[in-house]
């Protein structure tokens, strides 16, 4: 059965001093958490800004919910974001946090958002405190806030783990999943992140972009299927470091990502082969394709 997409987009072009952002075909699977991994710099922000309407100077074409909505601007109301920096106004109190967002968006719950904030550890001294005297981290549970309490068909979430403590960053993944459940497959989530290790455990598909272009992505469980994870002692490094994806050796043997189509290359070697992480793949990818030069420690 074919899966529906929440956000389809193509010839996605985004030209800067130095870098460009070009991705022919995106599409985001619609019911599963989607990350977008890449390390900084990699273009993640830009992508989140264009398909979530905040940057609109770029080509190509974006449409929403499985293609039934073109007009960004109409969206809005069915996608929440989250993002760094200050999204909402330093001057802004908590408290107009909830009265502007009840008048931009109809399905604003007050008493919701209230509740949010109790439960987040932020207002405690007060809905008058200034989102200037907020913390990184703060500033990213009252962003949490202010979207959950509205009535949302798709989360877009740049770097949302990125200010948060560890509690909180379990808490978030806890926080989405709750939120795919509660839309019974309807709602979806795009989160952007350079590091997955926080995520990986709410990850059900993934993108890895690199120097603007996405160089890898699929549902993990099929990633899993495609790379395999390969240890051996030292004397088969070289050998082994000819045949593998990734390749990480030291004094007492080697690690790396293979392809599974090249696994039986491997045959008459001494190796342990195991599942890899989404953090491995993603790290080995990210490698192969990164441009800067990757140097061993040893």
């Amino acid at each position: 059965m074919e899966n529906k997409n929440v956000i389809y987009a193509s010839e996605i072009r985004k030209k800067y001093k130095g870098f460009l952002l070009d991705i022919p075909l995106l599409q985001i699977p619609q019911g599963f958490a989607t990350a977008l991994i890449g390390e900084n710099g990699a273009g993640k922000s830009t992508l989140m800004n264009i398909l979530s309407g905040i940057r609109l100077d770029y080509q190509g074409q974006v449409t929403y919910f499985d293609g039934t909505e073109t007009d960004v601007e109409r969206a809005k109301e069915r996608i929440g974001y989250v993002g760094p920096g200050c999204y909402f106004l330093p001057n802004w109190s908590i408290r107009q946090v909830e009265e502007i967002s009840g008048l931009l968006f109809d399905t604003f719950d007050a008493a919701r958002y209230r509740k949010w904030c109790s439960d987040l550890g932020i207002g405690q001294n007060g809905a008058g405190k200034k989102v200037s005297k907020l913390s990184d981290g703060n500033r990213m549970k009252l962003e949490l806030a202010a979207v959950l309490s509205r009535e949302t068909e798709c989360l877009l979430m740049d770097e949302p783990a990125s200010p948060l403590d560890p509690l909180m960053r379990d808490r978030l993944c806890s926080m989405i999943r709750d939120y795919l459940a509660e839309g019974d497959g309807a709602r979806s989530v795009f989160f952007s992140t350079h590091n997955i290790s926080d995520m990986e455990n709410v990850t059900d598909y993934c993108m890895i972009l690199e120097n603007g272009q996405i160089v890898e992505q699929g549902f993990v469980w099929d990633l899993k299927k495609k790379y395999v994870l390969v240890k051996g002692e030292q004397t088969d490094a070289e050998q082994a470091r000819n045949i593998l994806y990734s390749f990480d050796g030291s004094a007492y043997g080697f690690e790396g990502i293979c392809l599974a189509e090249r696994v039986q290359e491997l045959a008459g070697l001494d190796v342990a082969l195991e599942e890899p992480s989404l953090f491995q793949i993603s790290v080995a990818v990210m490698k192969k394709h990164s441009g800067i030069s990757i140097a061993s420690c040893a």
